[in-house]
């Protein structure tokens, strides 16, 4: 059975950063830098690369610099070109030239069940990826949203990561619970929104990565506010997982750096740095300095 290919992806980008503050009290979360390249280009670079051809950016109030990061700089290209610097000149218009962005507005901050229903006029009837903003998975050459697209190309199944976090973790994640088949992926039968500490029925958390079906839109319709008085994307995902199609768990290859949290915010500008030739070694000759001082 031939299945569409998943060409476009849904982005939330409202949230407020708090977690960031005062950084992020005039520029959004997403566009902080992973060393010089702003957190969500590379999410979208990540989507690009797995034949994502449309991305449904879901912004809030004070969030444009995100739709202006990916338009056309003519006077910046121009200027830099003039002065002869035609790499970097390249580089800013790559970025305006890499997808279609397609620009929505979540006029209330009502979770990321409704984020994502707020795509849905953009996408269709058809399956689609969700990225979450600040979750980065690190992967050159088999990129992760792709890893769970092939997954629903060989199940028409929609497709979650996941990963096992460590004891005591449970609560800051939703959690699944199932068995594996024949696909070798876990077959969900049950999802938890954040349970509540020492009650996790176990240790397989949900990460920002979700190929789903357009069957999921029914459900984000009908689900009701639940944990924190949001919309939950988990509580409709549940109803994927009850159904007959099923939902599958994919343990994603890359590593995962949750750059909405400020010590993954960190450990990722010190992963991505050491990945480029021109600063490896001297970001590795500043930390043995750094921790020679502590």
């Amino acid at each position: 059975m031939t299945r569409s290919r998943i060409t476009k992806a849904v982005v939330p980008a409202a949230g407020l950063g708090t977690r960031f503050l005062p950084a992020t009290k005039a520029i959004p979360k997403e566009m902080l830098p992973i060393v010089d390249i702003p957190t969500i280009q590379l999410v979208i670079d990540e989507a690009v690369r797995a034949g994502i051809t449309d991305v449904v950016v879901v912004n809030g109030r004070n969030k444009v610099s995100i739709e202006d990061h990916f338009d056309h700089a003519y006077e910046l290209e121009h200027t830099l070109r003039s002065r002869g610097a035609n790499a970097a000149a390249d580089a800013v218009e790559a970025v305006s030239t890499m997808v279609r962005i397609i620009s929505v507005r979540q006029k209330r901050p009502l979770g990321l069940g409704h984020a994502v229903l707020c795509g849905k006029a953009a996408i269709g009837n058809e399956p689609f990826a969700v990225l979450l903003g600040d979750d980065l998975i690190d992967n050159d050459t088999n990129p992760g949203i792709g890893q769970l697209a092939k997954v629903y190309e060989q199940t028409g199944s929609g497709a979650i990561a996941i990963m096992e976090v460590a004891p005591g973790q449970e609560h800051m994640y939703g959690i699944v619970v199932g068995e594996k088949d024949a696909t070798g992926h876990l077959r969900i039968r049950q999802m938890i929104e954040k349970p509540k500490p020492g009650t996790a029925p176990s240790r397989w958390a949900i990460v920002g990565r979700y190929v789903l079906p357009p069957a999921v839109w029914p459900l984000l319709e009908a689900t009701t506010p639940g944990h924190g008085g949001e919309i939950q994307l988990t509580d409709a995902l549940r109803g994927l997982a009850e159904s007959p199609e099923g939902l599958y768990g994919v343990v994603v290859e890359g590593i995962r750096h949750d750059a909405g949290d400020k010590l993954g915010y960190l450990r990722a500008n010190l992963c991505y740095a050491l990945k480029r030739p021109e600063l490896r070694e001297q970001v590795l000759a500043l930390v043995r300095e750094l921790a020679q001082l502590t």
